[in-house]
């Protein structure tokens, strides 16, 4: 496999496995269409794995663990460093290939893999993270240290909607720490897996430390029932993520699966007007609202709902929605036809339920792409806690406002909510700012930021029913998810007093 080679998967026949360094069609027959979601043409098919082509990649990390395991945490870093400026060199090829597949727009694919990049770097530093802790005489002649080892063969469940980002808050630190990996990407933009596979081999990665099976469920259960899976970390939705921890515990692995998200965003009276009507806007219409850190909900404070709609109607009327690949889109397509009804059905029942519908995205059209799986933005006013569109999830371009007296009114509506993942405060008030961030329940919190997606060295995660776990991704937490802690306590013969003790050991 070459980079050469892969990069116009987007356009090719066939997207299979990468097992062992080899690219494979994998013994199946199955296999599922992959659309451009801008044309609505197929691109390509991707291979389903079956569970011998799971048992094939698994067998292949087993075998590849053990060395790896041994090499020294320098050289693993070095391999990492040289992975780390094959992406850079290569980054504008990985961001088109999530256009193509994905929909989002191509600057917004470009900054996807710089945040992927960022991690990256992170998982360089592994060496330092590594490091144990030593007490010099714990007891008379005795030293204890504690150490950190690699688990075995771990994989990782990745969603559609972060093709890059996502597989990378996982796979860079598991094999920094001497794991080795099997990824199951999204069927639904699976090419850019497979030059990521191609960049490692370039890197210098030994076969069998990196697998790649394309699939659907049928994998996903195969990766969960598998003795030799130590870990799994999933990324998607919480009825899947709630199925993945419990499966995965009653197997017994390690399991680290993010959830849903309904994020919110409380503007104050004293807010900036115009910044909270940027950051809504963005927040809430990038990536055509398919993200799980996006705004999905205004709560507005007092008056201030009087002052921001008449802009937000305006600002959501304006999108420039067209093809991602297009210099000036703020806003690409959805990334299938079906995904397109289910958003339609939500907007539909928000209608049905009271909720006043300001901007109806549901008849979008893109000139010359007519085939193309598109939606406008969407913007409700008056919605209530007890609407469909108020309680769950639905990963589109769709902005829900609230209107609220107050504060505390506010922080009661977000807290009650099941999904605690992200959410965002607009004021100028240094007090309020903080009684935010301290009382509300939610994983990550904003003050005056949209969208506060943690570096790649705090670790992001949520709260509530957006995490199965007790780890968030990346950063200092993803090192101790991917690693088991071990304490060695030595002393020496010569040290060693009196015969055999038949009480618990104290120090002396």
């Amino acid at each position: 496999m070459s980079f050469a080679n892969t990069e116009n998967t987007a356009s090719a026949i066939s997207i299979g496995h990468v097992i062992n360094g080899v690219v494979t069609q994998g013994d199946t027959t199955r296999s599922q269409d992959v659309f451009n979601p801008a044309t609505g043409q197929v691109s390509g098919k991707v291979a389903l794995a079956s569970v011998t082509d799971v048992a094939a990649a698994v067998a292949a990390a087993q075998a590849a663990f053990p060395a790896w395991a041994d090499t020294p945490p320098i050289r693993r870093s070095r391999m990492m460093f040289k992975f780390l400026n094959l992406l850079n060199v290569n980054k504008d090829a990985l961001a088109r290939a999530i256009t193509l597949e994905h929909g989002k727009v191509f600057s917004d694919a470009q900054g996807e893999v710089e945040r992927g990049i960022d991690i990256v770097e992170f998982a360089c530093g592994i060496p330092q993270l590594l490091k144990g802790d030593h007490t010099d005489q714990v007891s008379t002649g005795m030293d204890n240290w504690t150490l950190r080892q690699p688990l075995g063969v771990v994989a990782g469940i990745t969603p559609f909607n972060f093709p890059v980002m996502v597989p990378m808050w996982m796979f860079p630190l598991a094999i920094a720490a001497g794991n080795t990996f099997v990824l199951k990407p999204s069927p639904l933009d699976p090419s850019v897996s497979l030059l990521i596979a191609d960049l490692m081999q370039q890197a210098g990665f030994p076969n069998g430390v990196f697998n790649v099976v394309q699939g659907d469920k049928e994998a996903v259960d195969a990766l969960l029932d598998h003795p030799d899976v130590k870990a799994v970390s999933f990324v998607g939705s919480t009825p899947i993520a709630n199925h993945i921890y419990e499966t995965g515990a009653r197997h017994g692995k390690r399991v680290q699966a993010l959830g849903g998200a309904k994020n919110h965003m409380l503007v104050m009276p004293d807010a900036d007007i115009g910044k909270a009507v940027d950051a809504l806007i963005g927040a809430a219409y990038g990536s055509a609202g398919e993200r799980c850190m996006a705004i999905s909900v205004a709560v507005l404070v007092g008056d201030v709902a009087d002052k921001i709609i008449p802009l937000l109607v305006e600002r959501t009327r304006a999108l420039k929605i067209k093809n991602g690949m297009e210099a000036d889109a703020e806003m690409g397509p959805i990334v299938t036809q079906g995904a397109v009804a289910r958003i339609v059905g939500c907007i539909e029942s928000g209608i049905a339920e009271g909720a006043e519908l300001l901007v109806d995205g549901r008849s979008q059209q893109v000139d010359g792409h007519e085939g193309g799986f598109w939606l406008g933005g969407t913007l409700f006013d008056h919605v209530t806690a007890d609407m469909r569109i108020y309680k769950e999830e639905i990963f589109g371009p769709v902005l829900a406002c609230v209107r609220v007296n107050d504060f505390a009114e506010g922080v009661k509506l977000i807290n009650a909510h099941e999904f605690g993942n992200g959410v965002s405060c607009f004021t100028r008030d240094g007090n309020v700012a903080r009684e935010f961030g301290r009382r509300i329940q939610v994983g990550m919190v904003g003050i005056n930021v949209p969208i506060p997606v943690p570096m790649a060295w705090h670790g992001f995660g949520g709260w509530k029913k957006s995490l199965f776990g007790d780890t968030h991704a990346y950063g200092e937490e993803g090192v101790r998810f991917y690693t088991k802690q071990k304490s060695i306590m030595q002393r020496w013969s010569e040290s060693i007093e009196g015969g055999a003790e038949f009480v618990m050991p104290t120090a002396k």
